[in-house]
């Protein structure tokens, strides 16, 4: 009992390969990678028969065919490993059945333009200890930076070494929330600014400055501090400053810089608000300090005295007939 062919219709082509003149081979073997390709699994009878019948073929055939046969068994899951081997596909493991194209051998990485850093980038770049001055320093270059430069700080803030201020706690941030949102309704900056400056223990100046500055950042850092949902911030951007809620670009940039803000990189700048007001006091009162003032008594002149001195000479006595004793 004779089993049944494997390719349907194969018969008719094997007998016209049979003839003289008739180069059927480079067809045959595209036939019958085609059949077996169509299915997506063989029985191991199966591959036999295949590998048996396409082994002899892809010798014989001219490159073009052997490399468009190549290229059909070479993204099929099923082909077996011998005719792998054969048409020179690589194999992932042993066995894995799943044949692998050329590895594309890595060109060179393009190199990146050099770019200097820019000052911010540069000073927290170094190792600074939250002195007062370094706070100082630290203030001055955010409140002078533009947007782009300040995202960029602050994202920097969040890796630096610099110590955070304390969190401020939960009920005390509510009751802040609360009247800070209901001043940004008035439009009442002056009464935002006091409560602000209360809640972060910052002094008036820097609390004036986060409020009315036009860029928004400083607020976004103060209003992270105190844990305010994006919600709340948005409405108080949009009421504490009509001017600054006119423009939807800037609403929109602050918003999801807002988002993206980390809680330490907001209380980094606390801290560091908090520090320039004590490097501005210091400066204030330097002249009063004891070692100033002994400096300042060395450097005057010093005065002649004079030669007989207020009481120094001997006083004569006269008794009451006004003779001396």
């Amino acid at each position: 009992m004779t089993a049944a062919p494997l390719f349907p219709g194969f018969d008719g082509l094997m007998t016209l390969s049979r003839r003289e003149g008739v180069d059927i081979r480079p067809t045959l073997l595209r036939v019958l990678t085609d059949l077996y390709v169509q299915a997506r699994s063989h029985s191991p009878d199966e591959e036999r028969q295949f590998v048996e019948l396409t082994s002899r073929l892809i010798e014989q055939v001219h490159d073009a065919t052997r490399a468009a046969v190549r290229a059909r068994l070479a993204i099929y899951p099923g082909t077996p490993l011998k005719t792998m081997i054969q048409l020179g596909l690589k194999p992932a493991h042993p066995n894995d059945r799943v044949p692998l194209a050329e590895e594309i051998s890595a060109g060179p990485a393009p190199e990146r333009a050099a770019r200097e850093p820019t000052e911010a980038e540069l000073r927290l770049a170094s190792n600074l200890s939250m002195q007062p001055k370094d706070a100082a320093e630290i203030s001055e270059l955010f409140f002078a930076a533009s947007s782009p430069e300040r995202a960029l700080i602050l994202h920097n803030l969040n890796d630096t070494p610099l110590k955070a201020s304390a969190r401020i706690p939960e009920q005390r941030a509510k009751r802040a929330l609360h009247i800070l949102e209901m001043a940004a309704f008035a439009s009442d900056a002056e009464n935002f600014a006091l409560e602000l400056g209360e809640a972060l223990i910052l002094p008036s100046r820097i609390a004036a400055q986060v409020t009315n500055d036009p860029g928004g950042e400083p607020l976004a850092c103060a209003m992270k501090a105190l844990d305010t949902p994006s919600p709340i911030f948005q409405r108080v951007l949009l009421f504490l400053n009509p001017e600054f809620g006119t423009s939807v670009e800037k609403v929109y940039r602050i918003s999801r810089m807002y988002d993206r803000l980390t809680e330490r990189s907001a209380l980094v700048m606390i801290s560091a608000w908090r520090g320039s007001s004590m490097a501005a006091a210091r400066a204030k009162y330097r002249p009063a300090l004891h070692d100033d003032e002994r400096q300042r008594a060395r450097l005057a002149p010093s005065q002649t005295r004079p030669a007989v001195q207020p009481g120094s000479a001997p006083t004569v006595r006269t008794g009451t007939d006004n003779s001396r004793r």
